[in-house]
């Protein structure tokens, strides 16, 4: 929250909806995905839906750190740049070598990155400490007992917990499960999503533009953002404004989509086929108090999928999403972390805030210097600037001014 610099009006707004309840009523329509067991290379950004218990150890033997040779450390006690310990090689051991022979005293085994090591050895002396030597092998340094050796379960003990339930499965998160040996894991499948972009003055970017036309955005910036929150987006665009439309373009996905997000047509106007399709369908309409993104709806169409109705103006359509959908969609899909980081920083600048709401501002937050610097101006329509932005600034609903150097909240983006 912003700081004791910040000037309160002290105004309630009854008439208005508060942003934590808009927000409780929409993650209360997202119940918890179903689990399914999928391979390794379908799990990427999903939620691990049980914990993952290492069935061996990591690494599941001692294993040589590097290239050179096997040998007991009492062998090399005496060997120095000056007078070499010369010992008979014996043996090759390559990375992958299964069958492989003990070490006898005041001998040597070849061994490579990561091969298993030989039982009686108990330290690698690097080859560059070495004259390479393949038949016998001339060591210019002594080596302390496990020097150059990883030992079995040094990185992960047989029956401990490697990934916990709820985690959210990136590259590393993967790698690890592999080299424990899991083939599939336990995940929840991805919030199924149907972005629905109505309006007839809509056309697809690329085509010459009419008058009164615009090119078709939201759609397309919603889908990437519900991909990007983990979720599975089917993009219908085009939908002309006509409730019975709407209603048909609707219901060839309605089995198979958990979710419905729409843009736009949820105002007080004329023309609102959004508001004047789903009113009556299981649908609430809201004004929220904040800005951007005051008209809000939320429900079930007909019983069935959950609908969330979001302002048709380009940022408010986003700031919405990125407030009201993207922590239920991952908290549905299972995902432990469900917010965005949020950070404090002080204002390169001051800004003023309507009263009796809470207020995104787009900003730039500079990590090195802890400051946030504003992107573009309030208006709802001004895309360039979130593009720009890598934060959100949050301006609590009784604040309207602040100077510059106040401290306040920022929702990292990215």
């Amino acid at each position: 929250m912003a700081d004791d610099r910040g000037v309160s009006n002290g105004t309630g707004t009854p008439d208005l909806t508060a942003v934590a309840d808009h927000q409780a009523a929409v993650a209360a329509l997202l119940q918890p995905t179903p689990v399914l067991v999928e391979p390794l290379a379908e799990c990427l950004g999903r939620a691990l839906a049980e914990d993952l218990v290492a069935p061996i150890s990591l690494p599941p033997f001692d294993n040589s750190a590097m290239d050179g040779y096997a040998v007991r450390s009492v062998d090399l006690v005496d060997a120095g740049p000056d007078q070499p310990v010369k010992l008979p090689v014996l043996e090759d051991v390559p990375a992958g070598r299964v069958d492989v022979p003990p070490l006898q005293p005041g001998t040597a085994h070849r061994i490579m990155t990561g091969a298993q090591m030989p039982p009686g050895a108990d330290a690698v002396i690097p080859v560059e400490r070495t004259d390479r030597g393949t038949d016998h092998v001339q060591a210019f340094s002594s080596v302390q007992p496990g020097q150059h050796v990883r030992r079995a379960g040094e990185d992960v003990a047989a029956g401990a917990t490697v990934l916990t339930a709820g985690t959210t499965l990136a590259p590393s998160q993967l790698g690890v499960a592999a080299a424990v040996g899991a083939a599939q894991l336990p995940v929840h499948r991805p919030v199924r999503v149907l972005v629905l972009s109505t309006g007839s003055e809509l056309i697809e970017p690329g085509t010459p533009l009419q008058p009164g036309q615009i090119y078709e955005s939201n759609g397309l910036m919603l889908s990437a953002a519900v991909r990007e929150a983990g979720g599975e987006a089917t993009l219908l665009r085009f939908v002309p404004d006509d409730v019975d439309a709407f209603h048909r373009a609707l219901a060839p996905h309605l089995e198979s989509t958990d979710l419905l997000i729409t843009s736009g047509g949820v105002s007080a106007g004329a023309y609102e086929v959004v508001k004047d399709a789903l009113t009556g369908n299981g649908v609430e309409f809201t004004k929220v108090a904040m800005q951007p993104g005051m008209p809000q709806g939320c429900g079930r169409y007909r019983g069935g999928p959950a609908v969330v109705t979001l302002p048709g103006n380009p940022v408010s359509s986003m700031v919405s999403f990125e407030v009201f959908v993207r922590p239920a969609l991952r908290a549905a899909a299972g995902h432990r972390t469900t917010q965005r980081p949020v950070r404090r920083a002080a204002l390169a600048e001051p800004l003023t805030a309507p009263a009796g709401k809470r207020q995104y501002r787009r900003g730039r937050f500079d990590p090195a210097t802890g400051t946030v610097s504003l992107q573009g101006a309030p208006g709802s329509h001004l895309l360039a600037g979130l593009a720009k932005a890598n934060c959100l600034l949050e301006i609590p609903e009784d604040v309207t001014e602040l100077a510059a150097g106040s401290t306040v909240d920022v929702m990292l983006l990215d």
